[in-house]
This record gives structure tokens, C-alpha cells and sequence, in this order.
């Protein structure tokens, strides 16, 4: 059977530091930009878009619209066509990239 433990052992693990949380070099920000987005959260709703959206096209808007609209399983599909297009882009650069070598148009002109 263990023994209880004594108040003793329950007062030394007390801290009585002062910790000054106002201080930012002893509280950084652990994600840069959530300080700024969690303040933003806070005020009223305007009638202004948010910085990101003003570079946004129409057409922007709609993929995203689109995007936010599908399934997790259609995402996925979505996630896996462009990872496809990107390795059948990947291999289409290949072949061009060695077609160009052979015909010696990739050579630096010699002085």
C-alpha cells in the first residue's frame, strides 16, 4: 500500500513565479497572423469583402463556390484528376525536354 503524500510533498511543487503575460517577448504569437484574423472575427459584419477576395475574379469565385460544394469524395476525385494532370504535364515536359537535346537547341551558343 503507498503511503499518502503530506502536504510537504504538495507544497513543493508550488510555483510562485509571476508570470507577466502581457509581455510579447515572453508570449510570441505561436502562428503568425492569428492575433490579426481572430480581431478581424470580432467586428461586426461589413459590407466590404475581406483582403483576400478583392484580387478574386469571378470566375475565381465560382471554383470556389464549386469547390466548397462538393463532397469529400468528390473532392478527393478533384484532388486526384489534378494529380494526374500534373504527372501527365510532368512526362509531356520530359519527352519535350529530350526531344530539345537531341536537336542541340538547348546548347549554350559557343563563343
Amino acid at each position: 500500500m503507498v503511503a499518502p503524500l503530506g502536504d510537504d510533498f504538495e507544497s513543493s511543487l508550488l510555483s510562485f513565479e509571476k508570470l507577466d503575460r502581457a509581455s510579447p517577448d515572453l508570449w510570441p504569437e505561436q502562428l503568425p497572423g492569428v492575433a490579426e484574423f481572430a480581431a478581424s472575427c470580432k467586428n461586426p459584419i461589413t459590407n466590404s469583402p475581406p483582403k483576400w477576395m478583392a484580387e478574386l475574379e469571378s470566375e475565381d469565385i465560382e471554383m470556389l463556390k464549386e469547390l466548397g460544394s462538393l463532397t469529400t469524395a468528390n473532392l478527393m476525385e478533384k484532388v486526384k484528376g489534378l494529380q494526374n494532370l500534373a504527372y501527365q504535364l510532368g512526362l509531356e515536359e520530359s519527352r519535350e525536354m529530350t526531344r530539345g537535346k537531341f536537336l542541340n537547341i538547348l546548347e549554350k551558343p559557343k563563343k
